[in-house]
C-alpha cells in the first residue's frame, strides 16, 4: 500500500494538521464522487471533501498523506446485526467453521482436544447441518474424535447444539439419548457447562474487533447483550474495553428481551435500568445499550422459524414458534417505545416477519412513544408478498444478512424441501423492499457466517454463493452495488442513530475504509475478492494490511 507521510507542518506555521486521501474513487455514502475528488480528515472528523487542488489549497502542509492509486474510499461499514464477543470466544475455542464436510469437522475438534489436554469440557461452534444426513450428527460421530471428555458445539446458526456420548452423560442423559438440541433444549445443556469468564471474554471481543477492523467494519450493532444459551452477558467485557481505552468500534448493544417473561413492565424497567447503567459508564457514548433484542422465532432448517402455514413433510401440522406471544410482542413493543429503546426484531418465517410488523406499527403509531427509533427486523428469509410494503410506511428498517441469499447446500437441502415452491419465491425480497420503499440495513450474524462485507454485498448483487456454479436465487430479487454498499454504510450507521457517520460529507465522523481495489469496476464475480487495505477510526488508523 502506497502511505506516504510528509509531516512538514507544525502547530505554529497556521497549517491545517490534516490527512489527505487523493488519487482514487470516494463513494460518500450514497452515490461515487466526481474523479478527481480528494477527502482532508481532522481531529476525527471529515473538514473537506472536493477537487484535489481544492482541498490541497485549503489544507496547506498537510500532516499526512495517502496516495489511493486508484483505489476506493469510503464510509467504514457498520454491521447491523452481529456477536463479536460470541464469535471472538468462539475463535479462541474448538472452532470449526472452517470445515468443508463432516470429516474436516472432527479432525479439527480432534486437533483441538489434542492441543488442550487439561481442558474438561471441550467446547466450540460452527458446524454446518448440511454436512449431516438430515441436519442430525450424532454423537457416534463426535466419539470419534473425542471420546473420553465431554464436547459441545453449537452449530454456525446458534440455534442448535451436537453433544457426545461423554457430554450426554455428564448432564445426566442415557448414551441413546439424541445428540443434537434446538431451541430451548439447549437450556438442558448450558446449565451444566462451565462459565466463560470475563477474562476469556475480553480476549473474544479484542480478537473479533481487530478481526472486523480488518475488514473495514468500524462500527456495529451487537445483537443480543445479555446472557443467551450458555453465553455469558457481554456487557461487563465491552465496560472492561471501555474503562482501557481499548474499545476502538462505535457499538450499540441491543438488550436482551426474556423470551418468557410475563411483567412487560418489570422487564421494560430492567432494561432501563442496564441501559442507564452504561450511559453512565460510558461517557463518550462509545457503547451504548439503546436497543432491545426480541428473537420471535426460530430457524427453517429445524422447522422453528414461525410460519403461517405447515411445514411440508412430517404431520404436516408444524408451523414453528412464536417466541413471544404476538400480545404480548405488541405491549412489550409500544411500552419500550415509550422509554426510547429501538426494537431489534429476530425474523426468519413468513409469520414472524408479520407478528413484528404488527408490533413495530402499533410501537410506531402510540402517541406516547419516543419519536425517530428506528427500529428493524432483521433476516427476512420469507416474507409474504403482501408485508413487503409495510415497511417503508411504518418506518421499520429491513436489516439484510445478505450472504445467506443464495443457493447452496443448507437452502437446497434443508430449506426449499420444508418450504414448497411458493414459499421458496417469497425468499430474501431485497429488490421488492428496496422497490417499495423500505430502508436498508446489512449485517453479517457472524459467528453464523463470514463477517465480511464484500462477500455479503455480492450475493445481493448477484443472488449466486462466491465461486459457486449453482444458478442464482430468484435474481429479481437482486439490488445493485450502490444500493448494497449504502446499506452496509449510510444504512446501518442511519440504524446506530450516527447522524454523523457513514457519510464523506464535510462534518461526518472520519470512520473510513480504503479498500485495495474500485469495487464498481470489477466484475460482480470478483466483488468478493475486495480487501480493506486501511480501516480509520476517528481519522486514527485500526487497520493496515500489510504490503505484499
Amino acid at each position: 500500500m502506497q502511505h506516504a507521510s510528509t509531516r512538514a507542518g507544525g502547530p505554529d506555521d497556521g497549517a491545517m494538521s490534516a490527512l489527505v486521501l487523493h488519487g482514487g474513487v470516494v463513494f460518500d455514502g450514497e452515490r461515487v464522487l466526481a474523479p478527481g475528488t480528494a477527502v482532508a480528515v481532522e481531529d476525527g472528523r471529515v473538514v473537506a471533501v472536493g477537487p484535489d487542488a481544492q482541498v490541497r489549497a485549503m489544507v496547506g502542509t498537510p500532516s499526512d498523506v495517502v496516495d489511493l492509486a486508484g483505489r476506493m474510499l469510503l464510509p467504514g461499514f457498520t454491521d447491523a446485526h452481529v456477536h463479536p464477543v460470541m464469535a471472538g470466544v468462539e475463535r479462541l475455542g474448538c472452532d470449526v467453521s472452517g470445515a468443508g464436510s463432516a470429516g474436516e469437522a472432527l479432525a479439527a475438534v480432534r486437533r483441538y482436544a489434542d492441543r488442550n489436554p487439561s481442558l474438561d469440557w471441550i467446547q466450540g461452534g460452527g458446524w454446518a447441518k448440511d454436512h449431516f444426513v438430515g441436519g442430525l450428527p450424532t454423537a457416534a460421530d463426535l466419539d470419534g474424535a473425542v471420546a473420553q471428555r465431554p464436547v459441545v458445539l453449537r452449530d454456525n446458526s446458534h440455534h442448535a447444539m451436537w453433544l457426545n456420548t461423554a457430554a450426554l452423560q455428564r448432564i445426566g442423559l442415557p448414551a441413546d439419548h439424541p445428540a443434537t438440541f434446538h431451541e430451548q433444549e439447549m437450556d438442558l445443556v448450558t446449565a451444566h457447562l462451565p462459565v466463560t469468564s470475563l477474562a476469556a471474554q475480553v480476549a473474544g471481543l479484542l480478537d473479533a474487533q481487530a478481526h472486523l477492523h480488518s475488514l473495514g467494519v468500524t462500527g456495529w450493532q451487537d445483537a443480543i447483550v445479555g446472557a443467551y444459551a450458555g453465553h455469558a452477558d457481554p456487557t461487563d467485557a465491552y465496560l472492561a474495553l471501555v474503562e482501557d481505552g481499548l474499545l476502538t468500534a462505535r457499538v450499540v448493544g441491543a438488550l436482551w428481551w426474556p423470551r418468557d417473561t410475563e411483567d412487560v413492565d418489570a422487564t421494560v424497567a430492567d432494561l432501563v435500568r442496564r441501559r442507564d447503567a452504561v450511559s453512565t459508564a460510558v461517557q463518550d457514548g462509545r457503547f451504548r445499550t439503546t436497543s432491545v433484542k426480541v428473537m420471535q422465532d426460530g430457524v427453517v432448517e429445524s422447522r422453528t422459524a414461525g410460519m403461517s402455514s405447515p411445514y411440508l413433510g412430517g404431520c404436516g401440522c408444524v408451523t414453528g414458534l412464536s417466541y413471544v406471544d404476538p400480545a404480548v410482542l405488541v405491549e412489550a413493543a409500544k411500552t419500550l417505545a415509550r422509554n426510547g429503546f429501538q426494537l431489534h426484531v429476530h425474523a426468519i418465517g413468513d409469520r414472524a416477519v408479520s407478528e413484528a410488523l404488527d408490533a413495530l406499527e402499533a410501537a410506531a403509531a402510540d402517541p406516547l412513544a419516543v419519536p425517530d427509533l428506528r427500529h428493524h427486523v432483521a433476516h427476512l428469509q420469507v416474507v409474504h408478498p403482501r408485508d413487503v410494503g409495510r415497511f417503508g410506511p411504518a418506518g421499520v428498517t429491513a436489516n439484510l444478512q445478505a450472504l445467506w441469499a443464495c443457493h447452496e447446500p443448507a437452502m437446497d437441502e434443508l430449506n426449499i424441501p420444508l418450504l414448497g415452491d411458493e414459499r421458496a419465491r417469497w425468499q430474501y425480497p431485497f429488490g421488492d423492499l428496496l422497490r417499495a420503499g423500505a430502508n436498508l440495513a446489512m449485517g453479517s450474524d457472524w459467528p453464523v457466517s463470514t463477517p465480511d462485507p464484500f462477500a455479503a454485498i455480492q450475493v445481493a448483487v448477484r443472488r449466486r454463493e462466491p465461486g459457486s456454479a449453482r444458478p442464482a436465487l430468484l435474481p429479481e430479487q437482486a439490488i445493485d452495488l450502490r444500493t448494497a454498499l449504502s446499506a452496509y454504510t449510510r444504512g446501518s450507521a442511519r440504524l446506530n442513530h450516527l447522524d454523523d457517520g457513514g457519510r464523506v460529507v464535510v462534518g461526518a465522523l472520519a470512520d473510513l475504509v480504503v479498500l485495495d481495489r474500485d469495487a464498481t469496476a470489477v466484475p460482480t464475480s470478483e466483488i468478493a475478492q475486495t480487501r480493506a487495505d486501511l480501516t480509520l477510526v476517528d481519522g486514527v488508523v485500526v487497520h493496515e494490511r500489510p504490503a505484499s
